[in-house]
């Protein structure tokens, strides 16, 4: 009996110091978890280094296991991305004093604990939704891009399904207008100003415009403009789109957008055309900030509030101002020949003051950094901002108060019907708008509507009843 009892010992003994170092083990995947969340990248650059991504997947998928056995869903508001945005599987993330467990696995849709879902516009599909949704469930909406990458989402019908929404609207919950903007700092940095006297000697070898897309015939119908502007003034085109001179090889791939020494071409230019992909009120994206960031004059094209956005009343060229093409090559022509009026445009640059106190205010505001790991980046402030607000009224619940109620307005995300250019001698060659993006549009106002109609049904549905349901809307 006494040999029996020194063995249950060891027994308990050896099961103890396995539990410990499991702990321990626990503790360390957690401690470097929260560094590499820390240091999480901007989600189109997770695929950037391969080592540091496939060490954070193994330590994540070590955590995971980990966090099956321990359940959070018994301790933490679980928020599950129904449609993922970077592809990381579970974890528990600290927003302030709150803490939500995000995960990606949909099998804790009926999970107790399990208060909301999160959705990544461009991947949103129609064919498995969060049906029968509760009363108390949260939907959130994160959407970044342009509406060529999801139309029906732009619309009244289907944008209110959601409570939350983190858009490039700055009507939105969660305000990304300033997404391509990394700082203030960088706005006013001098790193590639060219002095004007040095342009100017270069417009021996360079037209006074440049253009740069290979995105060819979008919504917006960019190419139309600018192939019309090309009879009037001389461009440098090096994109796909009205291509007409080539870069550097090392600078062909597309990756090469964001090299130090692309930046440095472009910086020789006076102007640069800056034409969005879509028209949409605060749709703003690095065509407009990047020649700016460089000391070079955008001519823009694209959110019809860029005027709320300008660093100065006198920072770029708005083509919007301008009757046609035509006017608008005679006004650059202008400029391009008298130094005074051109440097008007840079002054602001030159003396690093920026007048627009809006735009100053919400770089300050703002919770979230782009390329800057001291911050967390905008998908960390998105998981917080909903997982605040669902403690915030688990909280109202536990004290006998009405939860608030979030609800999302339709200029959270809206944009008017794709437009062609007016242009004085005819049509286009190749008339994308008319001939594609607006029967697109026309079609994604009524897959709205059917996804609202069987949203408010609160049952799953097919495919097949979907479509049904916006053809029966056709006829």
């Amino acid at each position: 009996m006494a040999r029996l009892s020194v063995k249950k010992l060891w027994v308990y003994c050896f099961c103890f110091s396995a539990l410990l170092f499991f702990l321990i083990v626990t503790l360390q995947v957690l401690v470097e978890l929260g560094q590499f969340e820390k240091k999480k990248p901007h989600h189109s650059d997770l695929r950037g280094n391969k080592q540091e991504v496939d060490q954070l997947n193994l330590l994540k998928n070590l955590l995971n296991g980990i966090e099956r056995l321990s359940d959070p869903g018994h301790q933490y508001p679980i928020l599950v991305w129904w449609s993922p945005l970077t592809g990381e599987g579970s974890r528990l993330g600290g927003c302030g004093k709150n803490t939500c467990f995000f995960t990606i696995d949909k099998t804790y849709y009926d999970h107790t604990m399990t208060e909301g879902f999160l959705f990544y516009g461009t991947d949103f599909n129609i064919e498995s939704l969060p049906f029968p949704r509760k009363p108390s469930h949260h939907w959130a909406l994160f959407h970044e891009e342009s509406p060529k990458n999801n139309y029906k989402l732009f619309h009244e019908p289907s944008i209110t399904l959601f409570n939350h929404t983190a858009t490039f609207s700055s009507h939105s919950h969660m305000p990304l207008t300033t997404q391509y903007l990394e700082s203030v700092e960088v706005l006013k940095s001098h790193t590639y100003l060219v002095p004007l006297s040095k342009k100017n000697s270069r417009r021996q070898n360079l037209a006074p415009l440049v253009y740069v897309q290979s995105d060819c015939d979008p919504p917006s119908d960019r190419d139309s403009y600018v192939r019309e502007l090309m009879k009037y003034i001389e461009v440098d085109s090096y994109g796909e789109c009205l291509h007409n001179r080539d870069l550097p090889p090392p600078l062909k791939n597309p990756s090469a957008m964001d090299d130090r020494h692309f930046y440095g071409i472009l910086a020789q230019y006076k102007f640069i055309l800056s034409f969005e992909n879509a028209v949409c009120d605060d749709y703003i994206t690095e065509k407009f900030w990047r020649p700016l960031m460089l000391g070079v004059v955008p001519v823009y094209y694209g959110s019809p509030s860029i005027a709320k956005w300008l660093p100065s009343n006198k920072s770029a060229v708005l083509v919007n101002t301008f009757a046609s093409p035509q006017d608008l090559a005679e006004y650059i022509k202008d400029l391009d020949q008298n130094d005074k009026k051109y440097e008007a445009y840079l002054e602001w640059k030159w003396t690093g003051e920026i007048s627009n106190q809006m735009l100053l205010t919400t770089m300050k505001e703002r919770n979230w950094g782009v390329q800057d790991i001291s911050q967390d980046n905008y998908i960390d402030a998105f998981e917080c901002m909903v997982c605040n607000r669902v403690w915030e009224n688990l909280n109202r619940k536990k004290q006998g108060l009405v939860p608030r109620l979030w609800q999302a307005q339709a200029n959270h995300l809206s944009c008017p019907a794709p437009k062609a250019f007016s242009l004085s001698h005819g049509p286009t060659r190749w008339s994308s708008v008319r001939e594609v993006w607006k029967p697109s549009f026309e079609q994604s106002k009524k897959e709205a509507r059917a996804l609202r109609q069987l949203a408010e049904r609160n049952a799953n549905f097919t495919v097949e009843e979907f479509w049904k349901l916006v053809f029966k809307d056709q006829n």
